[in-house]
């Protein structure tokens, strides 16, 4: 089953209208919610990957305030469903931080014949770029606590993504030039191994002098391999640590 969608609609015939096209797509409908209140509510409990909102909504709460506190209470990406595209809605659409629009008919089905692509591209692009900001920033999290040292951050297969510039000054590289290159190629001590295999490689970087070339000549570093989890204990990528060995 494909990524988990909460649907917030307070019409049921077009909940299960949306419902009916996200299952044929391989998402998992999790729940229809048609109040703010409610919305709240199970988005805590459940933790939907993606929550699709209704800007009217029953009740005291509108989708544009329920998806406020759902962003700031669980940081779920929300993609609104809305016929109102009035500049007054969409302004206040935005101070919520959404991650979409999707645009109904007045009747309150979604347009055709663009309900599946339009609904499948919307959210595709929402998890993709919810997915890759959540990256950035626990690396550079992740980088901030090595003020005072050279680091590298790399994804899960050893892609570098970020390096500092005390990184770009001892390796002689710069950050534009390899984003994208494996770190073997890119941290000399490393061009020995053909594969990233990070186990042996921290391995390899603790019990081995490590020598980097400064202006011609040998330098000493002292290195670590830290891997990079996310709040859920999955492997965001690594932090190469190092410092030159006065």
């Amino acid at each position: 089953m494909g990524p988990r969608i909460l649907v917030v609609e307070d019409e049921r015939i077009t909940a299960e209208d949306i419902k009916s096209g996200l299952e044929s797509a391989d998402y998992e409908v999790l729940d229809m919610i048609s109040t703010g209140e409610k919305a709240i509510e199970m988005a805590g409990k459940l933790q939907p990957d993606l929550v699709l909102m209704d800007i009217k909504l029953k009740g005291k709460m509108d989708g544009i305030e329920a998806a406020g506190q759902i962003k700031l209470k669980y940081d779920i990406p929300v993609i609104y469903l809305t016929a109102y595209s009035d500049e007054y809605t969409v302004r206040r659409a935005k101070k919520t931080d959404h991650s979409g629009f999707i645009l109904k008919e007045n009747t309150g089905l979604i347009k055709k014949p663009f309900e599946e692509s339009e609904l499948r591209s919307a959210i595709e692009i929402t998890l993709y770029r919810y997915k890759m900001e959540k990256e950035h920033d626990l690396l550079l999290s992740e980088m901030l606590k090595y003020l005072n040292e050279a680091v590298i951050a790399t994804n899960p297969e050893g892609l570098i993504k970020l390096m500092n510039s005390s990184a770009e000054i001892l390796t002689g590289c710069n950050l534009n030039e390899v984003t994208g290159n494996s770190l073997n190629e890119v941290f000399a001590p490393l061009n020995k191994f053909e594969t990233f295999d990070s186990n042996e490689i921290k391995k390899f970087l603790l019990n081995n002098d490590n020598i980097l070339k400064s202006s011609g000549q040998d330098m000493r570093v002292q290195c670590d391999l830290n891997v990079i989890q996310d709040d859920k204990g999955q492997n965001n990528g690594y932090i190469l640590v190092f410092k030159k060995i006065e």
